[in-house]
């Protein structure tokens, strides 16, 4: 590991949002993904830590996970397959591509575009976490039937998240299941929607 990463999950929202922000410990450079309040709680969080908040990191652009993101001062990662509906005015919006990595500090955070619950939803993976927002929950997944939901594009994104190791750690955008996050290797043990064998069964779940 090329430094000491710190992970704070904070549930926040009438809508059990989580919200994140990473920082290595050293420098103490920090992100934010997917602010679910308005900026002064989490400014309140980073003040505490003293860290430096170096950028926020959008998982996709559903209004519950983009509070106050107009007042942030930093650059704003979105994918840039996100839907025009989608997209939040930010002072410093960046369109992710898929694949694209950012660097916090010694860290390198990779985006990864995982369509389906919203043409431009992105999973955020650094150091064997990743942080899945509304693509894939402990116990279940995103929605597909809001505007630009595909039920195909998600089970593709699925597949590819179940490519990655089986000890990396899940971090969901919402408390909705039995945990707050789990390793992936859990996660097919016990989430149905990772246990589909098609397309077919997996629209089957859905229903």
């Amino acid at each position: 590991m090329a430094g000491d990463l710190f992970i704070r999950q904070m549930l926040l929202s009438d809508l059990d949002n989580f919200t994140y922000i990473l920082a290595d410990k050293a420098s103490g450079a920090a992100c934010v993904i997917d602010p679910a309040a308005e900026p002064v709680t989490i400014k309140d969080v980073l003040q505490k830590e003293k860290f430096t908040l170096q950028m926020v990191l959008l998982t996709h652009g559903h209004y519950d996970h983009v509070v106050g993101v107009d007042k942030y001062d930093v650059p704003v990662h979105l994918s840039g397959a996100e839907a025009i509906f989608y997209t939040p005015v930010a002072k410093r919006l960046t369109r992710t591509l898929d694949g694209e990595k950012v660097r916090l500090g010694p860290f390198v955070i990779e985006c990864l575009h995982t369509p389906g619950h919203t043409p431009g939803c992105q999973c955020f993976l650094v150091e064997g976490n990743l942080f899945t927002g509304d693509t894939l929950f402990t116990d279940a997944v995103g929605r597909t039937d809001f505007p630009g939901g595909d039920a195909k594009q998600l089970f593709q994104s699925l597949q590819r998240i179940k490519a990655l190791p089986d000890t990396t750690v899940v971090w969901p955008g919402h408390n909705y299941g039995s945990g707050r996050s789990g390793t992936l290797g859990e996660l097919k043990r016990r989430n149905p929607f990772l246990a589909c064998a098609d397309i077919k069964e997996f629209i089957s779940y859905l229903s």
